[in-house]
């Protein structure tokens, strides 16, 4: 499965521990950045993420920041996004099963490197359960 992972500097370690388990699971990870701890603005990566999900060229995305909410706002804005702040395992599970989440954002402050980890395997894993969903699903996009 071809993905995208994006973060800003507060996610820039959690980000790189991820890239590498998912590329050695077999994952192909493109990396849009940020590539250091350097202070940046989170939206530069969030679109650049969720332009390439949007367009197809990854199923999915990852993206981190301190909280979530900076850059799952700025994924959301594109159309067919449906970006979703996870901080526990249940959360991932629903995001997908429910939501039909294709970007997991992931709170870098709030939550351990071992969370993050289980709850990219539980987000990638889990199918869409579609029937009562979908029609809620199809309301989303304005």
């Amino acid at each position: 499965m071809n993905i995208i992972i994006g973060c800003d500097h507060a996610g820039f370690e959690l980000k790189e521990r991820i890239k590498q388990k998912m590329s050695s699971e077999g994952f192909i990870v493109k990396d849009a950045g940020t590539y250091s701890a350097d202070p940046v603005d989170y939206p530069d990566f969030a679109h650049a993420v969720a332009e390439i999900v949007s367009s197809g060229e990854a199923e999915k995305g990852i993206l981190i920041c301190g909280s979530a909410n900076g850059v799952a706002m700025a994924a959301n804005k594109h159309k067919d996004i449906r970006a979703a702040i996870c901080w526990n395992d249940e959360i991932a599970r629903l995001a997908r099963q429910h939501n039909n989440a294709n970007i997991i954002c992931i709170p870098a402050r709030f939550v351990s490197s071992e969370t993050a980890e289980r709850m990219t395997d539980i987000f990638f894993s889990t199918a869409f359960e579609g029937g009562r969903h979908q029609k809620r699903v199809q309301k989303i996009n304005c």
